[in-house]
């Protein structure tokens, strides 16, 4: 039965007016605007209005809205948020306007009348005039336009608002579709042209839609010798647009895996989830440098825009002001954006120290290439002689540092570590905005047994360089090894949305999934990082976490044929025949993931023998199955000894519940090995894990 017209008014007049489009406002029914002065409540009621009425998770709206506070921070701004919406009017209103449960939030609809609730309740039941009035009215403004609270909010919010003007699109095309059918074409053509501009508008002026590829450019040199000027316009045009809040950057490990499969644009375009791509050449002569940079549109793989500048060397290499001035500011206004004021970093003015740069960073990105490493550190060094004061070149060469020791067969590992940090404290102290030498330290804290400053440095180098993908990715382990997996997941996802065909971020996410019970979504990143050619031992977790032990031991036998590859060789181990190489994985296999004792007491005593007899007795790979197996005795001997950017890597399966990976944390003297390397401080510090909420050796202590 429907209420009366009086009846309705009355209802309407209780109603708090919500309008999402736009910068958000608020109204009672009646016209009166509510006192709301707390911006981060007013986003809570907007963004649980563009949450299709469906409740949202309390901790991730508190690490969205306050992304820079501890937790329990966080968690109490959210609840004083929360009062202040409880006491809007009307006063007496027996319907809760948020129904809060301790882990949810969730939207009153008989509270609330929100402009996007009304435009879909017109198209859902077919009302084309009232739509394009609605539409119309609503024009080209972006959803919860104004709002920035950092970049897990950006990525929420740019979720939302393609889904939800995907939905429009949908709705309106099957309304208009109706309107024909039922001759009346003059209503199908409004809606159909108020969509239109909408889209047109909105598409130029969007934004934080953005999310941009910057390929590798081609280099036509007359002159020869070895200048990579390609990689200077790359690396300068990465660094630009890295600075301008509403752009998201692809991960140049990701673009570099793409390029050797020959992808079209629009392939590399929908692998990387990226809306647009840069591509371009560089030519020097004697006359100078030209080059060519172009915007293409991800989804058709057409340009959109290009520009040609020119410059001397000097020009270049000096300030690279032909890249700033000009190709920046011309990008953003294609893209609707506004460029902040782009000021150049400290680079080097010396042609010869730019130039060994530019080659070190190169030979950088090649870990698997023998030698190449130790080349490029070569070429690093020698830029930094030339010119000392190179705040970018130390960091560089902390990154080849830390590559050394984690990704080849040092058998100096912490000294490796040790010797990245000193670099990158250089960077740090010439150039303070260096967020990527920040990182860097941080892993070096690990090997000093001081996570509680790994997680610091680590947050600092995410506020000071939100968009580099590999300062994301290192403070989502960092919080991973810690056991603060939910508070983790956010960055280890914008690391795989990043990076997406970079296998080692799926190991992260598929870790993390295993430690929130998310054994599904575990095997599916799993298979992901498999088809990526990264080994599957991983995968093998996943499927012993779902009692699938035969196709457990099956993914990590076959992770074999990555030996000497992806799967380094420990220091010191000589090259195996494949009859040997096929024998111990059988063992280890067997011995980590059949499930029975027997195996497991073999490949028990095979890595108590390899830790007293190996060149590196703290090698991953003694320490990793020894925490996939439970083996507590050896996992808490090892790494209170020794960790090293090597093997810290596992540390994040620690907190996998499943038998009998979880035989060490549940070991009687677990939280003293966890107070001897660290762990304690960190977690007094920052909060306790998810499987340890408090502290356990006080059993008064307050939970929340």
């Amino acid at each position: 039965m429907k209420a009366s017209g009086s009846e309705a008014s009355f209802e309407d007049a209780r109603k708090l007016k919500i309008s999402v489009f736009g910068k958000p406002t608020i109204t009672l029914g009646s016209g009166e605007v509510p006192n709301l002065s707390n911006q981060r409540a007013r986003a809570i009621l907007a963004m649980l209005c563009l949450n299709d009425g469906e409740a949202m998770d309390r901790e991730t709206i508190s690490r969205m809205l306050w992304p820079g506070r501890f937790p329990a921070q966080a968690r109490a701004s959210l609840r004083q948020c929360l009062l202040a919406l409880s006491k809007l009017p009307p006063e007496g209103e027996c319907s809760p306007l948020i129904k809060s449960t301790r882990s949810t939030i969730e939207l009153s609809r008989t509270r609330i009348d929100a402009d996007l609730f009304v435009l879909f309740d017109a198209l859902s039941n077919q009302r084309g005039r009232e739509a394009s009035r609605l539409l119309e009215d609503i024009g080209d403004r972006p959803l919860l336009d104004g709002f920035s609270f950092g970049a897990s909010f950006a990525a929420w919010l740019t979720e939302r608002r393609d889904a939800i003007e995907h939905r429009l699109d949908a709705e309106v095309r099957r309304v208009v579709s109706w309107l024909n059918s039922r001759d009346d074409p003059e209503t199908a053509a409004r809606l159909e042209a108020a969509l239109q501009i909408r889209q047109r508008e909105a598409y130029r002026k969007r934004g934080a839609g953005c999310s941009i590829a910057v390929l590798p450019f081609h280099q036509h040199d007359e002159i020869g010798g070895e200048l990579f000027l390609s990689e200077g316009v790359v690396d300068e045009l990465s660094s630009r647009l890295g600075n301008i809040q509403d752009i998201t950057l692809a991960g140049r490990t990701s673009i570099a895996a793409l390029l050797e499969r020959g992808y079209t644009l629009q392939q590399m375009a929908s692998e990387l989830g990226v809306s647009h791509l840069i591509e371009g050449e560089v030519r020097r002569t004697h006359q100078g440098i030209s080059v060519r940079i172009a915007l293409i549109d991800g989804r058709y793989g057409t340009e959109i825009w290009s520009d040609f500048v020119s410059g001397s060397i000097e020009e270049f290499i000096g300030s690279r002001d032909m890249i700033g001035a000009t190709v920046i500011s011309a990008i953003t206004r294609t893209l609707g954006l506004s460029a902040p004021p782009s000021t150049s970093r400290r680079m080097t003015t010396n042609r010869d120290a730019y130039a060994l740069y530019l080659q070190g960073r190169a030979l950088a990105q090649r870990v698997g290439v023998d030698g190449a490493m130790a080349k490029a550190i070569e070429f690093l060094e020698e830029a930094l002689d030339t010119d000392p004061e190179f705040a970018s070149c130390w960091t560089a060469l902390a990154d080849a540092h830390i590559s050394v020791a984690a990704l080849t067969p040092s058998v100096e590992r912490v000294k490796n570590s040790r010797d990245a940090a000193q670099c990158a404290q250089r960077a740090i102290s010439l150039d303070p905005g260096q967020g990527h030498a920040f990182s860097i330290m941080g892993i070096h804290e690990w090997t000093q047994f001081n996570p509680a400053r790994a997680l610091e440095l680590s947050f600092e180098a995410f506020a000071r360089d939100p968009n580099d993908a590999d300062v994301i990715s290192r403070l989502g382990s960092c919080l991973l090894y810690l056991g603060k997996t939910r508070e983790g997941l956010p960055f280890i996802e914008q690391s795989v949305a990043r990076d997406p065909i970079y296998g080692r971020n799926h190991v992260m996410l598929s870790s993390a999934y295993l430690s929130i019970g998310e054994v599904d979504k575990a095997i599916a990143a799993g298979r992901r990082m498999v088809d990526l050619g990264f080994p599957g031992m991983w995968l093998a977790v996943a499927y012993m976490a779902a009692g699938d032990h035969v196709a457990a031991v099956k993914a990590h036998y076959d992770s074999r044929i990555y030996l000497g590859t992806t799967i380094m060789r420990p220091p010191g181990m000589p090259v195996m025949d494949d009859a040997a190489r096929d024998a111990y994985f059988d063992i280890a296999a067997r011995g980590i993931f059949s499930g029975k004792a027997a195996d497991r007491a073999v490949y028990c005593k095979m890595l108590d023998g390899l830790h007293a007899t190996m060149a590196d007795p703290y090698d991953s790979s003694i320490a990793f199955p020894a925490i996939w197996m439970g083996h507590a005795d050896l996992v808490m001997k090892l790494y209170s000894e020794c960790i090293h950017p090597a093997n810290m890597f596992s540390l994040m399966s620690l907190w996998i519940d499943i038998d009998p990976i979880n035989r060490t944390r549940l070991h009687p003297g677990f939280m003293q090995f966890a107070e001897k390397i660290g762990m304690v401080e960190a977690w007094e510090k920052f909060g306790w894990p998810d499987l340890i909420p408090h502290d356990p050796r006080n059993t008064s202590s307050d939970p929340d």
